[in-house]
């Protein structure tokens, strides 16, 4: 069962030119292709590794002529330079090969980042932002989503996974509002600015069959000659945001967190890759948890080499670390996502597993194992190792996300909320069967070893929820209430579900016509606070209609829309944000 689903249903809409030119009816004034500064500045090539076209410069996916940079070999030794030269044309031949086929449509860029999900360029800060309606007083800081957007028009594979680090952000001060976006200057971006091309292998797109070693075995040689370095880190830190220890994390689990300063003005800076003074020597999550009582931050680290392939840690609120607990596991598996309560880490080890041996057959590393069965593991969240886990199996469970997990003590269960994704390798590889996401309850008791897993919302109403949140006041407490993106059509977002977790009751706020958002983040309305949901739902949205974009801020009580931030560029359609008050900000690192 090794399926996926198309990232975006229109291919033929595709314009890497990062200009909306053959898209539906773009007005003039939103036009996002580069000037010849801004391409000089982000050094942007088509084929910059050789002469070889990338793959969507054709008469059916038209590309312009951009700034190529040249290498930066000043330093370079003629051995440096000999040997780039023959890596270089190694790297052709194999483009040239994995061209003569097809690409699979999860890894092809023309449909991967296509439309909304075409990157853009840079934005500084553009201040006094047209606003509809009011946003309210108690909104008062900057809201922050990160995002996929590949700085270099992909060469070969591309999956929507892969692209570069940019973090959207808009700062409201007295109601007032400002808007920038920036790239996160990762070890790869910058290496790969300097380079000239995009160097780097992508994980997902281009890592597979034996196309993917070649690759790996091009990329260590031009570490070996000293062309680049790959000790510091591969990551592109695209997915995650977490304010924690008086910094902003960027993060995906390919790498350690890069810290990013948000300015005074609103915009944002890259310090660089964070170790936690040193504590922390293998990559992270990008979905680490802060408990809202105790203010701990607790995390998973995944290796798909190695032994160990898992390791738990947490860390105190002034950032020191516990030593790593070892998870034994069988296989590498893949762990995007896990879940708290007051005692306990819930740690699902699916059936979408790493075998990297299948690279040698010609297939993706990343598969579908049927024989495996799904399970969670419950640990003590002060554990000093693996003895005290007790695992319990929930077959046929893959949860890409979980929105949150309690404890109940009158069953001896912990309950674990998420959504349950068929087929489970959905977003890797590729077949036609339909995706669905369903929001469900499973239960895991603890003294029986059993658990059950329910549909939380009735058939009639059943809809693909994915990517969204609970009050992360209460992350680890029972809730009531959970807020989910509408993935209708898959994978556009046409609105968001407030989803009563105990009734099933679902109320739904459509963004209307041609508009489609990502995921709702829920900002509670302070101190003073009434009630689990007394709070807001902030989210980009944009209109495919009119090429704009729009920050909404929703009340999260009645699901009535407060305000409309009017945003000076499009915003690609992203992955997860957070929100730093204004407090915060002035106390950053």
């Amino acid at each position: 069962m090794a399926c996926s689903y198309v990232l975006t249903p229109n291919p033929t809409k595709l314009n890497l030119s990062f200009a909306p030119a053959d898209l539906d009816a773009p007005s003039p004034s939103s036009s996002v292709s580069f000037t010849n500064t801004e391409q000089r500045r982000r050094k942007l090539s088509t084929n910059s590794v050789s002469d070889t076209p990338t793959l969507l410069n054709s008469p059916n996916y038209p590309s312009p002529n951009p700034i190529i940079p040249e290498k930066d070999t000043s330093r370079w030794n003629p051995l440096q330079r000999a040997a780039s030269a023959a890596l270089d044309f190694a790297e052709t031949a194999l483009l040239r090969r994995e061209r003569s086929k097809p690409l699979p449509k999860t890894v092809d860029p023309r449909h991967q980042i296509s439309g909304n999900y075409a990157p853009v360029p840079e934005q500084s800060v553009k201040s006094s932002l047209s606003v509809d309606g009011k946003i309210p007083d108690c909104i008062d800081g900057v809201y922050l989503r990160n995002g996929a957007n590949p700085l270099f028009e992909p060469v070969s594979g591309h999956h929507l996974f892969d692209g570069d680090g940019m973090v959207h952000a808009v700062k409201i001060t007295n109601g007032d509002a400002s808007y920038s976006c920036r790239f996160t200057e990762t070890e790869r971006l910058v290496q790969e600015k300097k380079l000239g091309s995009p160097i780097f292998p992508k994980a997902i797109g281009e890592l597979h069959g034996h196309s993917g070693i070649a690759r790996l075995m091009l990329f260590y040689a031009r570490g070996l000659f000293g062309l680049l370095n790959h000790k510091n880190g591969t990551g592109v830190a695209n997915a995650g945001l977490v304010y924690f220890h008086d910094r902003l994390l960027a993060m995906s689990e390919d790498d350690l967190p890069y810290q990013v300063r948000v300015t005074d003005n609103g915009d944002l800076e890259t310090i660089g890759r964070f170790d936690f003074d040193g504590q922390l020597s293998s990559a992270m999550i990008a979905h680490p948890k802060i408990d809202p009582e105790t203010k701990e931050l607790f995390a998973l680290s995944y290796d798909v080499v190695k032994k160990p392939y898992l390791k738990y840690f947490r860390f105190s609120p002034e950032g020191e670390k516990s030593p790593d607990v070892e998870i034994p596991l069988a296989s590498p598996t893949m762990m995007h996502d896990f879940a708290i309560t007051e005692n306990f880490v819930v740690i699902p080890d699916q059936q979408v597993v790493f075998k990297l041996s299948d690279m040698f057959l010609g297939k993706s590393p990343v598969k579908y194992d049927g024989e495996k069965i799904s399970r969670f593991g419950i640990l003590p969240r002060n554990a000093k190792d693996a003895s005290e886990m007790v695992w319990v199996e929930s077959p046929e469970t893959f949860c890409f996300h979980l929105w949150n997990a309690w404890e109940s003590p009158e069953t001896n269960e912990v309950v674990v909320i998420g959504s349950c994704m068929t087929p489970a390798d959905s977003i890797f590889n590729e077949c036609d069967e339909q995706l669905n996401s369903v929001l469900s309850e499973i239960r895991l008791n603890l003294k029986t070893g059993k658990s059950t897993r329910r549909t939380i919302i009735p058939g009639s109403v059943q809809m693909n929820l994915e990517a969204g949140m609970v009050n992360r006041n209460l992350l680890g407490r029972k809730t009531r209430y959970a807020y989910l993106a509408i993935a209708e059509p898959w994978p556009k977002v046409s609105g968001f579900a407030k989803v009563d977790l105990s009734t099933g009751e679902v109320k739904n706020h459509f963004y209307g016509g041609k508009k489609y958002g990502g995921e709702p983040f829920f900002l509670p309305r302070g101190l003073e606070s009434d009630g689990e949901d007394d709070g807001y739902i902030m989210s980009f949205v944009h209109d495919e209609e009119s090429w704009e974009s729009e920050l909404h801020i929703v009340n999260a009580v009645t699901l009535e829309l407060e305000a409309t931030v009017k945003l000076p560029s499009r915003v690609p359609y992203g992955f997860h944000g957070t929100f730093v008050n204004s407090a915060d900000m002035l106390n950053q690192a």
